[in-house]
């Protein structure tokens, strides 16, 4: 796994002026958790901070922070949140979690489909993945950049399900193992509409419920005739 250094500084300090000020000066304020306490309040250059959340390992990075100040920390982490501006993507605050490398963790995994299955390649099926991510636990040397699904000899109604897929060293998988990863559905039929249904009108023929709403008005109208014509 590619080894992944950050510099951090010490963030004196909080709340939502002192973040605010950190962002002009383009640095990220953030938090480092450990047993689900507050451990160390850090900040970060946006920058070294986008490059440590883009590697191959993605968000399930194994990061080193070295701390800067009179004594130099260091801390193992791995990101536990990471907020986001929805209209721009910019980094608004970030949050680690402090672990240990001899103590296994749970960590959601990316699920990588490979290849083509014969039912779409030669019965016109559609592949329907089910799930995108997996929920393992591991020791964090051992979080596998992604779970690969081979799906190319899957069949129209074929499916692979947690259970099948292929064991990997030091990794348990902890979702359902019947849950199903992919599908292979078969090519959905056009509805043919049955004869005469959706056929227009005739020129001139009006709907039978216009017709009948006019007979009952001309019927109508006959009656008030002849009631006027007995009073007169």
């Amino acid at each position: 796994m590619e080894k992944v250094i950050l510099k951090a500084r010490m963030r004196e300090g909080l709340g939502k002026s002192a973040s605010k000020h950190l962002r002009k000066e383009d640095r990220i304020p953030g938090v480092v958790y450990k047993g689900g306490k507050v451990g160390l309040n850090l900040s970060f250059d946006t920058t070294d901070l986008w490059h440590a959340l883009h590697t191959e390992a993605g968000e399930n990075a194994i990061i080193t922070l070295s701390v800067e100040g009179d004594k130099k920390v260091k801390k193992t982490v791995i990101l536990q949140d990471i907020q986001q501006d929805p209209l721009n993507d910019k980094f608004i605050h970030v949050d680690f979690h402090e672990i240990s490398l001899k103590e296994k963790i749970q960590v959601n995994v990316p699920v990588n489909v490979k290849g083509e299955p014969v039912g779409v390649r030669e019965e016109d099926g559609v592949l329907s993945q089910m799930a995108w991510e997996l929920e393992v636990e591991c020791l964090p040397t051992d979080i596998p950049e992604s779970i690969d699904v081979k799906v190319d000899e899957l069949a129209i109604n074929d499916a692979i399900h947690v259970k099948d897929l292929a064991a990997i060293p030091g990794v348990t998988f902890l979702n359902d193992p019947e849950d199903m990863v992919v599908h292979v559905v078969p090519p959905q039929e056009e509805e043919i509409p049955e004869e005469g249904e959706g056929e227009e009108l005739e020129e001139g023929a009006e709907p039978e419920v216009i017709k009948r709403g006019k007979e009952e008005e001309e019927e109508s109208e006959e009656e008030g005739e002849e009631a006027s014509s007995e009073e007169e």
